[in-house]
């Protein structure tokens, strides 16, 4: 089952134009995050399962090749040991990663392998010239166009940063819009890069626009920028999530990136959606984290929960 799509609507400019954030509020709220409750136990393992189901396993390297990419999707549809989830009680549970992105030039590989392995897991792409976007519209858009027919179920597409900081919103709804209409079928992520946008009050705004574009998710950063997923962000990103559905009835999900590797971090951002979003959006079909290295660590994590120690690396060859 797939997420509802996000069907957008005209931009509203006066909803846009009249956000203004209360920074040091947004911040007392971010340092709470983590603090006022933990997960122990039986309890952490559950969640920590919840976080691998949400995971976009990512490769996005200059040097990545079939090989790796082929090895990156076989993790993704098997990412924790069949002996841990078995003494966990979820060998039958069909664990697997929320999707693997990919560059573009990458999709069909991938692709093949997941209906190799028999797998039905969907390859997300990133694509309108990431990370930058620093290039024309009409390439932008051809590069969503062959990436979708390459076989990408979701495109990860990078924001004009450059509208955003000169507050042209309405050149920026109609670009976001062309883009949704080259993803076809496929899920759009609309990646704001906020790192680069300047003031979190600019962050709720480009998320407004963004959604009212029809972005089926939005997304904290391309992981290239200085800053990227932090808690402060995402707490401007979910109200702003929230505030969309309040007013308009329809979900969007919410896809943090970027310096996400330790298990704990996971389960903050966890509580992050449970507290601000509510249940409906703790699943993998409004929730995703992109990361390449905190699988490995959550993986460790059970492991330990289980037998008791951490695993030595040569145990978790693949973490």
């Amino acid at each position: 089952m797939e997420a509802e799509r996000n069907p957008g609507m005209s931009l509203d400019l006066a909803w846009v134009n009249g956000v203004q954030i209360n920074l040091p509020s947004v911040k007392r709220r971010a340092e709470t995050m983590g603090t006022r409750r933990t997960v122990k136990k039986q309890w952490q393992a559950a969640w920590l399962l919840r976080a691998v189901t949400c995971i976009d396993l990512t490769t996005l390297a200059g040097d990545d090749t079939d090989a790796n990419v082929q090895r990156l999707c076989h993790k993704a549809a098997r990412p924790v040991r069949h002996d841990i989830l078995s003494q966990l009680g979820m060998a039958d549970a069909e664990i697997r990663c929320g999707a693997v992105c990919v560059y573009p030039a990458r999709v069909k590989g991938a692709v093949k392998t997941l209906e190799k392995i028999g797998v039905d897991l969907p390859v997300a792409a990133v694509a309108t010239g990431f990370p930058s976007g620093q290039f024309h519209l009409k390439t932008r858009l051809k590069e969503i166009k062959l990436t979708v027919a390459d076989g990408a179920r979701e495109i990860d597409i990078v924001i004009n940063r450059e509208m955003a900081l000169n507050n042209n919103w309405q050149g920026l709804y109609d670009e976001l819009v062309a883009m949704r209409k080259a993803c076809g079928k496929a899920h759009m992520k609309a990646i704001l890069a906020v790192g680069e946008l300047g003031s979190m009050t600019r962050v709720y705004r480009a998320s407004l626009v963004a959604m009212m574009a029809g972005a089926d998710f939005i997304k904290t950063s391309t992981g290239k920028e200085g800053v990227n997923a932090i808690l402060p962000v995402g707490l401007v990103m979910c109200r702003a999530i929230r505030e969309y559905h309040q007013r308009t009835g329809v979900k969007v999900g919410f896809k943090p990136a970027g310096g996400i590797r330790q298990a704990k971090d996971a389960l903050v951002w966890l509580s992050l959606i449970k507290e601000e979003l509510g249940d409906a959006w703790l699943n993998n079909h409004m929730f995703r984290i992109g990361a390449s290295g905190l699988l490995g660590d959550i993986e460790r994590q059970l492991f330990h929960h289980v037998y008791g120690r951490y695993a030595a690396g040569s145990e978790l060859p693949m973490a």
